[in-house]
């Protein structure tokens, strides 16, 4: 089976990945660089503890943390997904619909209910792990620790399976930009390059994702998308001992390699304007800074490396859209939000039903189709 994947993120990489080792005949297409995309600025907390507004969100989430560690288990020096644990003593975000935010012990219920590792503490169960966090930094909220928690380094991940996918199973990346699929009758049988170059297929898996509608068609109807900005920003190498992620009322931070810490704040994501010229200096990413100092004093003369924009893709629901699309034969896509908790358990489950033509039960409440019912494909 001749399989074109477009795009070589933490996704596409993962479903390249199991594609080929499951025997496909796959060429990988990207017009950046391995990792390149949204994959290199993400926050990249592997978690299902965020996402309560749905069980089946939750259950997909859960299983996309287990095939985290298959992948890694399988590789050889895989050092992109350290779990150390995280602490949170802020309620749900907005993507836990129906807990209230101020309530830790209401969120701790539901997680207990539906088996997620996590535990309560107090202020001083939170400092006996993370002493450099400031006393004055806490508020009376319990604090919720998640012992088996940790976070993934996306570009280190994706490059990782490129690797592995070209040296065990034969997997092609070719640099090149897809300008549009190729459509005949109700089927999809290939796609056309921007340099004219028309490549055949069996099946197409774009794994594009905020990009994904750009390679369409006028004949094929666009995934509804509601793409996030937000910006995340990198210390210099801090020299200090936090060794958990925190997640807190004013900034959440996690440690990033070489001493330097990642971080990131729900509400500045607000004030961010993808599309503003580029600056060099950037007012959100000093705010940014300044909650990070109050919450660990050892920051106090530490400045920033950088900071990235992103834009995360995201189905206009919020739920993930994995599969084939309604009318279109040979076309499959994967646009999600929590991209890279799902990663590893997307290229599993898109590899079993495209080369053995079964249903994952997983993904059954995620079709693309769901966008279209009662429409004309």
């Amino acid at each position: 089976m001749r399989i074109i994947v477009i795009g070589s993120g933490i996704i596409g990489t993962s479903v390249a990945y199991r594609l080929g080792q499951g025997g496909a005949d796959v060429t990988v297409l990207e017009e950046r660089r391995i990792g390149g995309g949204t994959s290199s600025t993400s926050y990249a907390w592997v978690n299902a503890c965020e996402k309560l507004s749905s069980h089946d969100y939750f259950r997909l989430n859960f299983a996309g943390r287990a095939a985290h560690a298959r992948i890694a288990g399988e590789l050889d020096g895989a050092v992109w997904y350290p779990r150390p644990g995280v602490l949170q003593w802020q309620g749900a975000s907005a993507e836990a619909g129906g807990v209230d935010p101020s309530d830790q012990t209401d969120k701790f219920g539901i997680l207990q209910d539906w088996g997620y590792p996590a535990e309560l503490l107090d202020g001083k169960g939170l400092q006996r792990l993370e002493p450099e966090i400031a006393a004055a930094a806490l508020d009376s909220s319990p604090v919720i620790h998640y012992p088996e928690d940790g976070w993934c380094y996306p570009v280190l991940c994706a490059g990782a399976v490129a690797q592995a996918a070209r040296q065990r199973h034969g997997v092609r990346f070719v640099a090149a930009t897809v300008a549009r699929i190729v459509v005949s009758g109700d089927r999809c049988s290939g796609v056309v390059l921007a340099d004219g170059t028309t490549l055949d297929a069996d099946i197409v898996v774009n794994c594009a994702g905020r990009w994904a509608n750009d390679v369409l068609t006028n004949s094929v109807a666009p995934i509804p998308l509601a793409p996030t900005a937000g910006i995340v920003a990198y210390t210099l190498p801090a020299g200090i001992g936090l060794r958990r992620g925190l997640r807190t009322p004013a900034v959440n931070l996690r440690p990033d390699g070489a001493g330097r810490l990642l971080l990131r704040a729900g509400d500045l994501d607000k004030h961010v304007q993808p599309d503003a010229p580029a600056v060099v200096n950037q007012p959100l990413a000093d705010e940014l800074l300044a909650r990070a100092r109050a919450l660990l004093p050892g920051l106090a003369d530490v400045g920033l490396e950088t900071w990235r924009i992103a834009i995360r893709p995201q189905p206009a629901d919020g739920y993930s859209a994995i599969g084939p699309m309604p009318g279109l034969a040979g076309y499959y896509a994967c646009v999600t939000h929590s991209g890279v908790t799902l990663a590893p358990f997307i290229g599993e489950a898109v590899a079993a039903e495209l080369l053995t033509g079964a249903t994952h039960g997983a993904l059954a409440p995620f079709r693309p189709q769901r966008f279209f019912e009662g429409e004309t494909a």
